[in-house]
């Protein structure tokens, strides 16, 4: 398939070809949603904690006599229901991580790839390249792409000043290709890519890459 590609001024340059098993792969929302899900758990730390009434202090003598008291029946004050005792069905340190298969995130990101270019908020570049390693000429680029103001950068090919020249853009994030995962995908409405990056997606992810039948036949077409 047609991608265009786009230089720093905001003008299209050419179209190259790309695999269609990278950007023309029908979106399955109920896999991106399962991927994502697990993502956002494997995220959570885990370390919420409270304390039982046999964790807090205090409480080592009956409060007051069962009877005749005209108050209700309380034998320490560690009791839940008592102001510093211990709390009921808190949350205790816990692992939250989901194992997600690995074809399944693949196919998570390429489908939403796909998703992206299909609604156009994919921009490929032919080429990452400032005047001045400045924020400000970053900023010029992303505005010219019209970019929006939380699009996510992978820039593969660009030099280690352009990237450092993204840092104090707010709500820009950078990321290579091979780091690309589906919840960054998700949470960036527009996804400006070269096409050094591009190329590198679809050398990790195209044709089923990285399957044990695809590493096999590779293999044997070398032989």
């Amino acid at each position: 398939m047609k991608v265009t590609l786009w230089n720093t001024r905001g003008l299209e340059v050419r179209s190259v070809e790309v695999r269609d098993d990278v950007l023309g792969v029908a979106m399955n929302a109920s896999l991106v949603h399962q991927v994502m899900v697990g993502q956002l758990a494997n995220a959570r730390q885990g370390t919420a904690s409270t304390k039982t009434r046999g964790h807090v202090s205090g409480g080592g003598r009956k409060i007051r006599p069962q009877k005749h008291t005209g108050a209700a029946r309380a034998g320490t004050i560690r009791a839940p229901n008592w102001r510093g005792g211990g709390v009921v069905f808190g949350p205790h340190p816990r692992s939250y991580r989901q194992r997600t298969p690995k074809k399944m995130r693949r196919r998570s990101i390429v489908a939403t790839l796909s998703e992206k270019h299909r609604t156009g908020d994919l921009i490929v570049l032919e080429a990452l390249t400032l005047g001045q390693f400045k924020t400000s000429e970053l900023v010029k680029v992303l505005d010219a792409l019209d970019a929006g103001p939380k699009p996510l950068l992978v820039a593969d090919g660009a030099g280690a000043l352009v990237l450092r020249s993204a840092r104090n853009i707010p709500g820009v994030t950078t990321l290579p290709a091979d780091r690309l995962y589906t919840l960054a995908l998700l949470n960036h409405r527009k996804v400006i890519m070269t096409l050094d990056a591009l190329r590198r997606v679809e050398e990790l992810w195209g044709g089923g890459s990285g399957s044990r039948k695809s590493r096999s036949a590779q293999v044997g077409a070398q032989a």
